[in-house]
């Protein structure tokens, strides 16, 4: 098993939820293995468990990856992380667990990757404050780039930070009513790919907007997107 080559031109490549065509969503596996190919950057999920703590699964229980069903907002870290989840073949694997953003952040430094990070739970600014602080302690904020389809929380963001990397999460139709949006907050565009056309990129870059797409996984679509200047892809498997 591989990734898949494209020729991407001058675009970016994210690693959603890390590699996850070759290995089990948001682990530290996928993780490590996106840190030892040439990806610009490490997609992940955020959210808080039952006790606060800060996890990475993109859905709110364990229901899709593990053969054992909890959901995030009823137990605290110690019975998170005693979860197995399971390999492509649906069995168990004693090395795959949930993981911490620490965990999260400190592979992404390792290994020199952005950290692409989404806010999934309505993140108070309380809350913010500590993935803040768990950045500066393990990487920086220039190293990230924080997504969210939550508007609200990354106002709340660039309250705090003025200078974060911001990109808003969408499914929409582009137009001025979407180009104000995001220039009101200095925010960049996370959309998903099939929205995007060659006269729409144009037109989002002629006002100064920055394009990530998701989720990208045919090797025809991402160079057609590549073609068309797209400056960020986040995919499962291409690279």
């Amino acid at each position: 098993m591989n990734t898949i080559k494209i020729n991407k031109r001058n675009t970016l490549m994210v690693a959603h939820r890390g590699l996850s065509g070759l290995e089990r969503e948001n682990t530290c596996a996928a993780f490590i293995a996106a840190g030892n190919r040439d990806y610009f950057g490490i997609e992940t999920d955020v959210r808080k468990a039952g006790d606060s703590s800060l996890v990475l699964l993109h859905d709110g229980s364990t229901k899709r990856v593990s053969s054992t069903l909890i959901k995030m907002s009823e137990h605290n870290l110690e019975e998170i992380r005693a979860v197995e989840l399971n390999e492509f073949n649906d069995q168990p694997a004693a090395h795959l667990r949930i993981p911490t953003l620490e965990e999260y952040l400190y592979i992404c430094e390792k290994y020199e990757k952005k950290c692409v990070l989404e806010f999934k739970n309505n993140f108070e600014k309380e809350d913010l404050l500590r993935i803040l602080e768990a950045v500066n302690k393990y990487t920086s904020l220039e190293n990230m780039v924080f997504i969210s389809f939550r508007y609200e929380v990354l106002t709340r963001l660039r309250e705090l930070c003025p200078t974060a990397r911001i990109q808003f999460l969408c499914e929409c139709e582009v137009n001025d009513e979407l180009v104000e949006k995001l220039k009101a907050y200095s925010f960049e565009l996370d959309i998903n790919h099939e929205w995007l056309t060659e006269e729409n990129i144009k037109f989002l870059h002629d006002n100064g907007i920055v394009v990530n797409c998701w989720t990208v996984n045919d090797p025809q679509r991402g160079e057609e997107l590549c073609k068309w200047g797209v400056d960020i892809i986040t995919t499962n498997i291409l690279q």
